[in-house]
């Protein structure tokens, strides 16, 4: 693995990103002592596609009168009472 001294890695860090980029691993050292190692990113992995609205579609059944047994209840939450 190539080693390069820490001003040269700031003179030429672009180049130097775009080497690691393709592949190419390098060491920066100070004073002749190895201080960081650059080494390429891996690919980022896929992300999953989001849940959609639906996605439990024939998971639950509902009754067909879903308010039945609390429609007082429900019809004082949005009247108040009477």
């Amino acid at each position: 693995m190539r080693t390069v001294n820490i001003h040269e890695a700031k003179t030429h860090l672009s180049r130097l990103v775009e080497e690691a980029a393709q592949g190419e691993s390098f060491v920066i050292a100070k004073a002749g002592k190895a201080r960081a190692q650059v080494v390429p990113i891996s690919k980022p992995a896929k992300k999953k596609p989001r849940q959609r609205i639906g996605f439990m579609k024939g998971q639950y059944t509902a009754p067909d009168d879903i308010k039945g047994p609390f429609a007082a209840e429900i019809e004082e939450m949005f009247y108040g009472r009477e």
